[in-house]
């Protein structure tokens, strides 16, 4: 009998074995950690920002409200969660030591240190009881995690009744022709900004890839009922250059 084949998943346009996706994609925000948040500003041209407002806007978070901040990063969408809601708590999980260095940094610096917990975790197997959090937030995360759909089921295991899912994520253009031409920027200019920028060429040749390998917003909204969120939607962003996916835990 032949030894099982060992499962594989994409890094970029690579193939790789499931086991060895995350130490790459630790690798890849290792790397970057120092620059991201001025990178996204520089890819995105400021509009990542506008972007994670409309996430705030459809969102709209309450006082006291528990968040759980998955592949948070920076903590740019938990600071602005407790700024919308006034008084809270937010955990912020990364998979990325470095990443989770440089937020609290910026949480020191804003002053919002004791209402903030940050915690090294990876969002497939995370390690709160069920029914610990009143929102679930991950904002351009999930397309790097090995096992979405594994996420996606965690989210819906750690969330209250009654608790809501929100997924920020870049998407698809639903005109060929505009989807070429973002194309064309995405794979020519933004690894030349990384270089430039981050010294950091193929982190960014990365995440380019990454992106033209996730589901379109159709696919990722069946993904999203079947962990078990109803109510589930999805608005475009820029046309559809990303996309914010909504769900409930009733």
């Amino acid at each position: 009998m032949s030894e099982e084949t060992e499962k594989t998943t994409h890094f970029g346009f690579d193939t790789v074995p499931e086991g060895k996706k995350a130490e790459r994609v630790q690798g890849v925000f290792n790397s970057v950690a120092s620059r991201y948040d001025v990178m996204n500003d520089v890819m995105s041209v400021g509009i990542h920002r506008v972007w994670k407002d409309a996430m705030m806007d459809w969102l709209a978070p309450r006082g006291g409200q528990k968040l759980l901040d998955v592949a948070g990063g920076t903590g740019d969408i938990a600071f602005r969660f407790l700024k919308r809601a006034g008084f809270g708590h937010a955990m912020v999980v990364d998979l990325t030591e470095g990443m989770l260095v440089e937020g609290r940094k910026r949480a020191e610096a804003e002053k919002l240190s004791d209402q903030l917990d940050w915690l090294a975790g990876d969002a497939m197997a995370l390690p709160f009881e069920d029914n610990s959090f009143d929102v679930y937030t991950i904002s351009f995360g999930i397309r790097n995690v090995t096992r979405p759909q594994d996420a996606l089921n965690e989210a819906f295991r750690v969330l209250k009744p009654g608790g809501r899912l929100m997924v920020l994520e870049f998407s698809q253009l639903p005109n060929p022709m505009m989807q070429w031409a973002y194309d064309q920027y995405s794979f020519n200019v933004i690894p030349t900004m990384g270089q430039m920028i981050a010294n950091d060429r193929a982190s960014y040749q990365y995440l380019v890839e990454s992106i033209r390998n996730f589901p379109d917003q159709e696919t990722f909204l069946g993904m999203i009922q079947t962990a078990g969120f109803e109510n589930a939607k999805y608005r475009n962003l820029t046309m559809g250059v990303a996309a914010l996916h909504s769900g409930w835990k009733i």
